[in-house]
């Protein structure tokens, strides 16, 4: 918890350094509308602080989902063959 606090603070600190170093330092500026400087750099250094405290998966394996087979058999059948005339074994496969 610690650790998460100052890597937090640390990333905040950054973008808001960032945030200033990017903003112009005159007051004229501000007549012309260049005040997005700022805003911009504190939008990227959250975007950055994110990405930098997104936790990690590597190493932990996705979930398998296996289904279960029906459990199936193979079966001989003695069965009545019209166009023979007679009776024939057959095999056939039966799943419950």
């Amino acid at each position: 918890m610690i650790n998460l606090l100052k890597k937090s603070s640390t990333l905040a600190a950054a973008a808001l350094a960032l945030g200033f170093a990017v903003m112009p330092m005159s007051s004229a500026e501000a007549r012309y509308y260049r005040n997005g400087y700022l805003a911009a750099g504190v939008l990227g250094g959250a975007v950055l602080g994110g990405a930098l405290l997104a936790p990690r998966v590597y190493g932990r394996p996705a979930p398998v989902y296996v289904e279960e087979e029906p459990a199936c058999r193979r079966i001989r059948e003695r069965v009545w063959d019209d166009y023979r005339g007679r009776w024939v074994m057959v095999r056939r496969t039966v799943c419950d």
